[in-house]
């Protein structure tokens, strides 16, 4: 072989090479290395409401996550976090409540408990944020009441609670 075609091949093969190289897809990006913190390990909240007080004098709205569920004799959530925002619809001297009860696991029952929001100021929510352990059910209720410490028994009692969560 002379010297004249053993170029005129090795050119060949090199331009050969170069065109594969430059057809071939790009190698794979690595993945990200996975996040320390534990937000990408938490369920994503799911939204609640808009729910209404009669006449929609009042309004609360927001979301739930729930984690850690188990699925025992009787089946809660470990941790349940319940955030949103209660509104006053009305100018005058009443107040929207959101009125949340919380029934929790205490050995083999199931007792409740009732915490409440309550917003007097007519176009700025009150804004909430509560954590509880152990959650079967979580319920609520929306009132519109004149100013007061607690909510009226008519607004615990009369009318439907409306399920934000229950433990399967």
């Amino acid at each position: 072989m002379t010297l004249p075609r053993t170029l005129a091949l090795a050119a060949a093969t090199l331009a050969t090479v170069a065109t594969a190289a430059a057809l071939a897809p790009p190698p794979p990006t690595p993945p990200p290395p996975p996040r320390r913190d534990d937000r990408a390990r938490r369920p994503p909240a799911k939204s609640w409401g808009t729910y209404y007080a009669p006449r929609r004098a009042a309004k609360a709205w927001g979301t739930l996550t729930a984690t850690g569920e188990d699925h025992a004799d009787l089946p809660t959530a470990d941790s349940v976090r319940i955030t949103g925002k209660v509104y006053d619809n009305t100018r005058r001297s009443s107040c929207g409540w959101a009125v949340l009860r919380i029934t929790y696991r205490s050995g083999n029952e199931l007792p409740f408990r009732e915490r409440w929001v309550r917003d007097c100021s007519y176009g700025s929510p009150k804004h909430f944020s509560l954590r509880y352990r152990d959650v079967y059910q979580v319920e609520l209720k929306v009132c519109s009441e004149p100013k007061a410490k607690k909510p009226s028994l008519t607004c615990l009692y009369a009318g439907t609670w409306k399920t934000l969560y229950l433990s399967k």
